[in-house]
């Protein structure tokens, strides 16, 4: 009984972590920070691409961290690296240093990327109550897209006074986080028995189990490419716009007004998801969305008012996140849950490393419009080839 409030009480807690972990005032700002210091934007791509190289390289390491050792554990480590980042990217003035907070960062995402969502669904699962995750997930989305309305709104003021105020405020919160996951109870799961049995097999027969429960079950896998695909292409749209907008002399305060819009509007969204989601179904979610979110990459590039259709944009992809979240972890074994999920943001973090740098080379060498515009036709392949793929699909099961 006392094991199963405490499970309850990780749902709301949980909550309330994203809402503060959310309030990283630098999120909507960074690409602004490091250009005033000298960044280009091809710099620029190339330190996201850093981001992603490690995070693809250390995703599934982090994950096994989660699924061997502990959810809990690996998300109060993951935040005390968040907090390591932002002091060294408040200190630094070279790109060595800007790189190396972007290795921390990274490895602070990775330790939270399956951890949390595992330590939530099987919360959940242990409760019996694993049919209700989309609209947890729902509800997190709210969480963590009010606490960017307070994070764009309030970063973009402070930056109009002084960058510092920015990113020690953001270091508060962080710590705030760091005292609030010791709150967490780890839920019990089944795995191997550790003892008596070196590292490395451990973390290798974890590996090998993961990826064959992808390899029985192909839809884990096109579920994944699909939704990181779509989250990659809204991504490098969110941090380039920061640039594009203030080369069109809009200030931070706008951008950060821009932003918290978009994130009222995915929060709406995203808590509509389960209601939606018995309307439209999965092959809804499959084919209709994905056409909305690039006809809004094309409005943003051939149109005078592309914060409008970003904020479109942004309600579309929390549709998407939402529900494709839910579809995943019902298909994931608890005990290879933060390591799929992990696996799943190595894919992201592999479109990433391929698409942000061009953007920012591209934008260098002739405009972020011409990027965005070369975005949108990159969106537009992929939509075709889904949609011809799940045709195909449909067609030899009948």
């Amino acid at each position: 009984m006392e094991n199963q409030l405490k499970l309850k009480n990780n749902i709301i807690n949980n909550y309330i972590f994203i809402f503060i972990s959310s309030l990283n005032l630098t999120h909507g700002l960074w690409m602004i920070y490091l250009a005033t210091k000298g960044m280009s934007l091809a710099q620029l791509g190339i330190l996201e691409g850093i981001f992603h190289i490690t995070s693809f390289l250390m995703e599934v390491p982090t994950g096994l961290v989660a699924d061997i050792f502990g959810r809990k554990i690996s998300r109060i480590i993951g935040r005390i690296l968040a907090l390591i980042s932002i002091a060294i990217l408040i200190l630094a003035n070279s790109f060595l240093f800007f790189a190396i907070s972007f290795i921390f960062i990274a490895l602070s995402y990775n330790l939270e990327s399956g951890a949390g969502d595992a330590l939530v669904y099987d919360s959940l699962k242990q409760l019996n109550i694993e049919k209700d995750y989309m609209k947890v997930a729902g509800r997190q989305e709210i969480s963590y897209q009010l606490g960017q309305v307070v994070c764009f709104i309030l970063g973009g003021y402070l930056a109009t006074i002084n960058y510092n105020y920015v990113f020690y405020l953001t270091m508060f919160f962080i710590l705030i986080t760091i005292i609030q996951s010791f709150s967490f109870f780890e839920p019990k799961i089944e795995k191997d028995s550790i003892e008596n049995k070196k590292l490395k097999t451990i973390l290798s027969n974890q590996v090998k189990q993961s990826i064959n429960v992808i390899k029985e079950n192909k839809k884990i896998g096109f579920f994944i490419i699909f939704t990181e695909i779509i989250l990659a292409f809204g991504t490098s749209l969110f941090y380039y716009l920061q640039n594009y907008l203030k080369a069109n002399n809009r200030s931070e305060f706008f951008i950060g007004i821009i932003f918290a819009i978009s994130a009222l509007v995915g929060a709406f969204t995203s808590s509509q998801t389960f209601k939606l989601e018995k309307i439209i179904k999965e092959k809804g979610i499959l084919l209709i969305l994905p056409f909305f979110s690039v006809a809004c990459i094309w409005l943003i590039a051939l149109t005078s008012y592309p914060y409008v259709f970003y904020i479109i944009m942004m309600g579309v992809e929390g549709i998407i996140f939402v529900a494709m979240s839910d579809y995943i972890n019902k298909l994931i074994p608890s005990k290879n849950r933060a390591t799929i999920l992990s696996l799943a943001s190595m894919v992201f973090s592999f479109f990433m490393i391929i698409i942000f740098p061009i953007i920012g080379k591209i934008g260098d060498v002739f405009s972020l419009n011409i990027a965005f515009i070369f975005l949108a036709i990159m969106g537009t392949i992929f939509v075709f080839c889904n949609f011809f793929l799940l045709l195909t699909i449909k067609t030899k099961k009948n």
